[in-house]
């Protein structure tokens, strides 16, 4: 991280000194970053003489005492809190006064760090992601004893090394390893209560939520021992609220010492000759009875659309209690948060079939789906052969709140409208953070909007029922979208 954000700042036209504590680190650091900027140039991405100017630009120092005219000093230590506060205290009797701190850490309070310093305004946090030179994210992080013109300072500097940089308040998990917890928490969840298997969770997400990995490949890339870590931290720093619980499941892995891809096993075997398993996905099946598409929402005309394709006759009626068609016996919901069992219970429609959010249905490959246990089974196949027929690859899963993408979302999106409504960031900053320093296709809290807040609200609602949990409280801000009726954004 630290050879990453050296680069970056030299590209920028910095000259950057690097120290490490390993010796010959920081001559190893600086050989690798000029064989960078060649690599760069070689693919026309940089010239020939900017690569060469900008690799001139790396020094290698060999004790604090070398930085003493430097004007940010950038930290990417060990995540150890007194190390990082002997650090700087050691570097304010060198530096100049006007000196910058600018700390990488991912999780350790910035006020916390600052406050062994004799001028803890001069700290904020410079938080970026990896790899530094591709991730266009930077996490302004101000301590409670930050001087807003040195966040100003480094928002500005990011911003000008190329990056998108957004403020952000020193709390648990800063915005993105905050907000990202659910992306983890509600797929294990769902996975934990036997719902579907790790690899049809995955492709749910990938092909209807639009997410650039499934939450369990992520994991495994990331490595579970740190994945959990940062779970565990921000769950303790928040007082073990239950919104960020860590998972049994995770904590079997970093027992067994399955890490991921590092270790060759995780929720995925990564080890030679293993074979990924593939998602879980219905057989063919005829779509049986009469069509009809209902209301003139997003899905609906996209029925309409593949119907008219396939040159499958279909009626139109008006929006009929929520639901999306029916087929034969079979009536078609998107979900709201509660089982098929105790929506079919609590309606009176026996025979219905709930289906998942997508980011967009138009591109969406896959769906998973779930029937209430009184649904007849002729029913589950119609429903499933009109799905087949209109272009999606259909996952079963059992019938769990919210299905999988829909109460990811939802989750997400609570817990960046919590950030907000708690100073953390602004909405605009959430979104950004979110799709930048994760990928996320959708900000959540955009996401939310287009859904619809009051549909959030709902799911959020339902969940929280149906648990019987503190975890799917509703955020505030939410509520508050709802009842003033405007989206989040506005």
């Amino acid at each position: 991280m630290g050879a990453g954000i050296a680069q970056v700042a030299a590209a920028a036209g910095h000259t950057v000194k690097l120290l490490d504590a390993r010796s010959d680190a920081a001559v190893r650091a600086v050989a690798g970053i000029r064989s960078q900027f060649a690599k760069l140039a070689e693919k026309g991405k940089m010239n020939t003489e900017a690569a060469e100017a900008a690799g001139q630009r790396l020094v290698a120092v060999n004790q604090l005492s070398d930085l003493a005219d430097a004007g940010l000093v950038v930290e990417a230590i060990v995540e150890n809190l007194e190390a990082k506060q002997k650090l700087y205290a050691d570097l304010e009797a060198i530096v100049g006064s006007e000196c910058i701190f600018g700390t990488n850490t991912s999780s350790i309070s910035v006020t916390a760090i600052g406050a062994a310093l004799k001028r803890p305004e001069r700290l904020a946090g410079l938080h970026f992601f990896n790899p530094a030179p591709l991730m266009a994210l930077v996490e302004i992080v101000s301590g409670l004893a930050t001087d807003k013109a040195v966040a100003d300072t480094l928002f500005a500097t990011a911003n000008a090394w190329g990056k998108t940089a957004v403020h952000a308040k020193s709390t648990p998990g800063f915005i993105v390893n905050r907000v990202a917890r659910p992306y983890y928490a509600e797929a294990l969840r769902v996975a934990q209560e036997g719902a579907a298997d790790y690899a049809t969770i995955d492709a749910c997400c990938r092909e209807a939520g639009g997410f650039r990995m499934g939450p369990f490949e992520l994991m495994d890339m990331i490595g579970h021992d740190v994945n959990f870590a940062v779970t565990n931290s921000v769950w303790r720093a928040f007082y073990n609220d239950p919104r960020f619980l860590p998972s049994l499941i995770q904590q079997e892995l970093v027992d067994a010492g399955f890490y991921g891809r590092k270790s060759g096993r995780g929720f995925y075997d990564y080890r030679d000759g293993a074979v990924k398993p593939e998602p879980q996905t219905e057989a063919a099946q005829t779509p049986a009875g009469k069509i009809t598409i209902f209301g003139e929402s997003e899905l609906a005309e996209i029925l309409v659309e593949r119907l008219q394709d396939a040159s499958r006759s279909y009626t139109r009626a008006p929006d009929c209690d929520g639901r999306i068609a029916e087929i034969g016996l079979a009536k078609i919901y998107v979900t709201d948060g509660r089982t098929a069992t105790q929506r079919a219970a609590e309606t009176g429609v026996a025979n219905t079939v709930l289906i998942d959010l997508a980011l967009d249905y138009a591109k969406a490959t896959r769906l998973a789906f779930a029937a209430a246990e009184q649904c007849d089974p002729a029913a589950i196949a119609s429903a499933i052969g009109l799905l087949q027929a209109t272009g999606f690859a259909v996952s079963r899963f059992l019938d769990v709140p919210g299905l999988v993408v829909m109460r990811t979302v939802a989750m997400l999106a609570n817990e960046a409208a919590d950030a907000v409504n708690q100073g953390v960031c602004t909405e605009k900053g959430a979104d950004q953070a979110m799709r930048l320093g994760v990928n996320y296709p959708q900000g959540p809290l955009a996401w939310a909007d287009q859904v619809g807040v009051s549909v959030i609200r709902n799911v959020l609602a339902n969940l929280a029922a149906s648990y019987g949990e503190d975890r799917y409280r509703i955020s505030p801000l939410i509520q508050r979208a709802v009842f003033a009726g405007r989206n989040i954004h506005d």
